[in-house]
């Protein structure tokens, strides 16, 4: 069984189905909404997928969908789901030894001094108060971050650029890119000196390239971000 991109779960929120089969669920995932229910009891895709199969498949008792890998609340697009404990081990395996592969589109202020290029970092992040910051490798607790850019276009003082990330730290995109002097687009905590409140972040889930769990033939799913500021300004670059 396969369902075609562009099925739309049945629910008040718009998460589109790009791809699912027997082992896969690939969706795309709204901004502004929670990966996994938390503290704050908001609604989150997890619970909304797992209710949606039990509805559609006339499943009783729980519905087993393995998390991953995870996208922060702010952050849409492409995100895959296990729906066997046996592809998420392997999907995990993947993650693990970085044959699963991320990339993500951003806009950020300013205009970067190289095309492309890549960046490291120790980073190390604050439980309490949920922030990320950079530091020595030396302080216990630090984790390297690894991640390649290119620049795809730029429109006066904001740059549209492709990350592939190597490793996947908590707000490493954000951090990384705030570090350099060019914060995200709309981005509150890392570049709160220069956006505006109310603005949404501009970090997207593009695409995901990995290997099928049980098939063994690599494939890849993406989605564009939303034609919205301050994505539109950059349109053209995006529909190619």
């Amino acid at each position: 069984m396969v369902t075609e991109r562009g099925t739309n779960i049945n629910t008040n929120q718009e998460i589109e189905i790009i791809f699912e089969d027997n082992h896969l669920l690939v969706v795309r995932k709204p901004v502004n909404m929670l990966t996994q229910r938390d503290r704050t009891g908001d609604v989150d895709i997890l619970t909304l997928l797992k209710e949606d199969l039990k509805k559609r498949y006339n499943k009783r008792g729980n519905v087993y969908l393995g998390l991953v890998h995870r996208l922060d609340r702010p952050v849409g697009g492409v995100m895959v789901f296990a729906k066997t404990s046996k592809a998420a081990s392997r999907i995990s395996e993947q993650i693990r030894t970085r044959q699963f592969k991320k990339d993500y589109l951003a806009v950020v202020h300013g205009v970067l001094d190289r095309v492309e290029g890549s960046l490291e970092n120790y980073l190390i992040k604050d439980t309490k108060n949920n922030r990320v910051s950079t530091t020595k490798s030396s302080i216990p607790g630090a984790k390297l971050a690894l991640l390649k850019y290119i620049v795809l276009g730029v429109y006066k003082d904001l740059s549209l650029i492709k990350i592939q990330l190597q490793t996947g730290r908590p707000h490493q995109i954000r951090v990384q890119l705030s570090e350099i002097g060019h914060p995200l687009y709309g981005d509150q905590k890392y570049g709160y000196s220069i956006n505006k409140p109310g603005q949404q972040i501009a970090l997207w889930s593009n695409k995901i390239t990995m290997i099928h769990p049980v098939l063994k033939n690599e494939v890849s799913f993406k989605c564009t971000p939303p034609e919205k500021p301050p994505w539109v300004r950059f349109a053209a670059v995006l529909l190619q």
